[in-house]
């Protein structure tokens, strides 16, 4: 894959478009709308910090489903998920389809969350464990935003806009940071909310569109299989439309796609700040829930509506009878071994070639609320993470107005670091969506330790849940330091020992697989052998301990329909799988 300048490079001056009039009045609309929203948020004073981060937490499902998907969709999705697509095919396609994870969320977590009233996943831990296990989460939540959230989304969007409109791309970059910080800054959680609700049908909009005109240009269903079929991705008959690879797979073998995916999704659907937030802002548990199953109705989308689109741009490159199809050979650089150079503007690519005017307009507003939304969520996740679990404890009596400052500065600290590590991303030469999986692997297996064993085994101790996370942290900054030093290392395996093997070597997701492994039998045993938590540490934030109140609360709170629209989920997941294994 070339070097994302290359790519920037060819973006330019291969793809640029020509928006006519009405392209622009859609983009017009769009702004004008998202300027009434957080006009109309504006007028309303945020007189607490719980008015400001969580919304006075009064969102309901609609908010709250919508927020959960518009925050999770960013330019990741539009660019990594796209290329990814166009290059590894359905192999990325577990990441996306574990967002049933998101009913755990709102089936396990949510009454567990509701309960302890607390603003933060790290004030969770404070409560469940100690005070040290809240300050080593909150330390490592910020450092996963700037490792993938930050850098990937602002990366992936200034390319975007250069692929799409010439813009330079750290013009397009900063200006995306500049404009979705005014209004999250000035209305916190609930404009994230409220645009939310503006952005998510928009995106749906444009990137339904793209689908079906591309299929409808490439023939249709069947022929976009037949193509992706017979391209092989490895020599164990693999190709595009496999999503359970052979064990031997270099990249995705299957025990390390599916199980390294579960944890991942585990930690980023119910214990991350940046997802969960949404739910802590409903007004009550059975907001929150069906505010989760209407995410997770959401999440089924993005496989079609962004990998296989991207599939799409692959199989069009390789119909050489196609004059669209020669244009994408070209854009994306379609090797002899049929392959892609530029996988990563798949996407922008199959809007610059198939679009009729005004659809364009469409689906560049959809690419803007992607990146908006991220952004905002990311903003006001990091400054109610620094404000409530790093600055607040050391300052008690600050001011309600100071809080909020305190965080606006925080946010502009963590956006800065990971612009920085823009150029990292650069040197690792991974696409956009395999370098966030592969961090993911990362930073998901501790902290997915010592939520799911704290609240399913109240023996878990506050001293076990500590080391976890620093081995974690440990174990986790090691991997990446020698991803960083030596990122071919995997390429010449006799010259490895047993260290470069495990920590350079090792596929990333068979990685996270038994650093999960490693993390849970360590805390488990180090339960056996501390001081065991007190009952306040435990009372009504695990399993078995519920009065008979909080347990009648929580089964008031749902229904049949519940239940079933749960099912609905799990059924349309369990087919996917069946057609693509």
């Amino acid at each position: 894959m070339k070097s994302i300048m290359t790519i920037l490079q060819a973006g330019g001056d291969l793809n640029q478009i020509q928006l006519a009039s009405w392209d622009w009045l859609v983009v017009a609309i769009f702004f004008a709308a998202m300027i009434w929203i957080c006009w109309s948020v504006a007028r309303k004073k945020k007189e607490t910090s719980g008015d400001y981060f969580l919304s006075g937490r009064s969102a309901t499902w609609i908010a709250i489903g919508a927020s959960i998907f518009a925050s999770n969709i960013g330019s990741e999705h539009l660019i990594g998920l796209a290329g990814s697509g166009a290059t590894s095919g359905m192999a990325q396609a577990h990441w996306e389809m574990h967002g049933w994870m998101i009913l755990i969320l709102g089936w396990v977590f949510v009454p567990f969350y509701s309960r302890s009233m607390v603003f933060t996943m790290p004030e969770f831990l404070e409560r469940r464990y100690n005070r040290t296990s809240r300050g080593i989460l909150t330390w490592l939540s910020l450092a996963s935003y700037v490792l993938t959230k930050v850098s990937v989304t602002v990366m992936a969007g200034g390319l975007a806009l250069n692929t799409l409109l010439g813009i330079n791309f750290w013009v397009a970059s900063l200006a995306l940071v500049i404009i979705t910080a005014i209004y999250t800054v000035i209305g916190g959680m609930e404009s994230v909310l409220k645009t939310s609700v503006l952005q998510t049908p928009i995106l749906l909009i444009g990137s339904i569109v793209i689908l079906f005109i591309g299929l409808k240009e490439l023939g249709g269903w069947n022929v976009m299989m037949d193509v992706c079929t017979s391209q092989p991705v490895n020599e164990y008959g693999d190709n595009l439309t496999t999503l359970m690879r052979s064990g031997n797979d270099a990249a995705f073998p299957w025990y390390g796609a599916l199980f390294c995916s579960m944890i991942i999704g585990f930690w980023y659907w119910c214990t991350d700040q940046f997802i969960v937030q949404r739910v802590l802002s409903g007004k009550n548990q059975k907001e929150a829930r069906r505010g989760t199953i209407f995410g997770a109705y959401l999440k089924l989308l993005p496989v079609f509506l962004f990998l296989i689109p991207g599939m799409i741009a692959f199989a069009l490159a390789k119909t050489p009878d196609s004059a669209i199809g020669q244009q994408l050979a070209q854009m994306l650089g379609l090797q002899a071994d049929g392959t892609l150079a530029n996988p990563d503007i798949a996407f922008p690519s199959l809007v610059n070639t198939l679009l009729p005017i005004g659809f364009k307009g469409v689906v560049i507003c959809g690419i803007l609320a992607a990146l908006m939304s991220s952004l905002a969520s990311l903003y006001n996740s990091s400054a109610m993470l620094y404000t409530m679990d790093i600055y607040k404890p050391n300052h008690p009596d600050t001011k309600e107005d100071k809080l909020v400052l305190i965080g606006r500065i925080a946010t502009v600290v963590v956006v800065v670091f990971g612009v920085l590590w823009i150029f990292v991303i650069q040197a690792l030469g991974k696409s956009l969506y395999d370098y966030i999986q592969n961090i993911q692997s990362l930073l998901a297996p501790a902290i997915a330790t010592v939520f799911l064993l704290g609240i399913t085994w109240k023996k878990t101790t506050p001293k076990a849940a500590m080391w976890t996370l620093i081995a974690g942290i440990a174990i986790g900054f090691t991997r990446l330091l020698t991803m960083i030093l030596n990122p071919e290392a995997h390429l010449n395996p006799e010259a490895q020992n047993a260290f470069t093997y495990i920590f350079s070597g090792l596929n990333g997701y068979v990685f996270g697989v038994w650093m999960f492994l490693f993390c849970a039998v360590l805390c488990f045993v180090l339960s056996l052998f501390t001081r065991k938590p007190t009952q306040e540490q435990i009372e009504g934030l695990c399993f078995g301990t519920a009065t008979p109140e909080q347990k009648a609360e929580t089964r008031a709170s749902w229904n049949k329909w519940d239940v079933f629209h749960s099912l609905v989920v799990l059924g349309v997941i369990v087919a996917f799988y069946i057609y693509f294994w």
